[in-house]
């Protein structure tokens, strides 16, 4: 692989001077450079689709390599491209995780630096995920100095939900550098304790302790990509948006302000509280339905084979029943589903018997409800 890092370096060097003035305007965005010798495992906070680029500010001195969503190497072209410049390392969400270690493992022990954003998924509501024990256990093993890294106001410029940029300030930096000796002595679990410590952000706390606003148009659109219950008729898949206003058919309406809140500040003050009860409804049964407990329409089914190819199954009404998704003939036990995850806003991805799945529908369709139902039963 050498030729081929000293490409990727190349390339790396070349990117990182053209985007870092253009990224550090764009965002308002103010960093500290991370600056360790060796290779490093690094693990941010994960709260926009633009945090791979904005991490890469703090790197002027250190080509690394992500791991990135199985989906962007299905694009053509941009895949052959993303490849020759950066190669980044491609993980299945929803589906085991296996290829994806042992390839980070190569490129650590191999002397090249790695970036996992080891939440899973980008946050939708402005808090942190967790990150899981296996992270630790990797950290442990890696031979590698572990990096974490938080990012601080980036969530309310781009939201994952959200259609349009917010112009507002965003600050990045290193939180704990951990050397391979100091991560010798620590156990796994201590590991991934103080990668949670570190990385972990409350956009909703951080408003409170350093308040900003955030410019932009139609603040609220999008909303119902996150959102699927209403607290006031407590139906699921009623909710709309328009500007700054997120509102019901039943009457409920509410504003999306240049601060992130909702104002009024009934029932909910931001996102994160209204994020609590709906799961909190979906998990306990506590809103409107039958039989059926919800359904979208013009949802696509695809089968990924391993190679990155798709082969398309079906296309029709997705129908959540208590125990089981239905599309077309085809059906699915949650209990017979290994796994479950989203990637982007509209593509829900699972795997069942051996063999990994997409649903895709346009961008106005929210799965989030059945990925909710899945974990909550699984």
């Amino acid at each position: 692989m050498g030729s081929e890092y000293t490409r990727h370096l190349r390339n790396w060097r070349i990117l990182h001077a053209i985007l870092r003035p253009i990224i550090n305007k764009k965002f308002d965005m103010t960093h500290e450079d991370i600056s360790v010798e060796g290779p490093i495992l690094l693990i941010p906070n994960h709260v926009t689709s633009w945090d791979p680029v904005l991490v890469a500010m703090s790197l002027r001195n250190k080509q690394v390599y992500y791991v990135a969503s199985e989906h962007l190497f299905r694009k053509g072209f941009l895949t052959g491209l993303l490849n020759w410049l950066v190669a980044p390392i491609p993980r299945s969400k929803g589906a085991a995780g296996t290829d994806t270690v042992k390839a980070c493992l190569r490129h650590l022990r191999s002397g090249h630096s790695v970036c996992i954003f080891a939440e899973g998924e980008q946050s939708w509501d402005g808090r942190s995920g967790t990150v899981t024990e296996s992270t630790g256990k990797l950290a442990k093993v890696s031979g590698a100095t572990l990096v974490t890294y938080r990012l601080e106001g980036a969530y309310l410029c781009k939201p994952r939900w959200a259609d349009t940029m917010r112009r507002g300030k965003v600050y990045g930096h290193p939180v704990g550098i951990y050397p391979p000796e100091k991560l010798k002595e620590m156990t796994p679990s201590e590991i991934t304790d103080s990668i949670n410590r570190d990385i972990r952000e409350d956009a909703w706390e951080r408003q409170k302790l350093s308040p900003q606003e955030y410019e932009g148009k139609d603040l609220a659109v999008g909303l119902e990509r996150m959102l699927y219950f209403c607290p006031a008729c407590r139906k699921i898949g009623t909710l709309k948006t328009g500007g700054d206003r997120l509102s019901c058919s039943c009457g409920l309406e509410t504003r999306f302000g240049k601060d992130g809140l909702l104002h009024p500040g009934s029932p909910f003050g931001n996102l994160a509280e209204w994020e609590d009860r709906q799961k909190s409804a979906l998990r306990s049964g506590d809103f409107v339905h039958g039989d059926e407990l919800f359904s979208d329409k013009n949802v696509s089914l695809t089968k990924l084979e391993a190679n990155h190819e798709e082969t398309h199954l079906n296309e029709g009404r997705l129908v959540q029943m208590a125990d089981r998704m239905e599309i077309g003939d085809h059906s699915f036990r949650l209990s017979d589903i290994d796994d479950m995850a989203m990637t982007r806003t509209h593509i829900l991805l699972f795997s069942s018997g051996g063999t990994y799945y997409q649903l895709s529908a346009e961008k106005g369709i929210n799965f989030r409800k059945y990925l909710e139902i899945f974990r909550s039963r699984s």
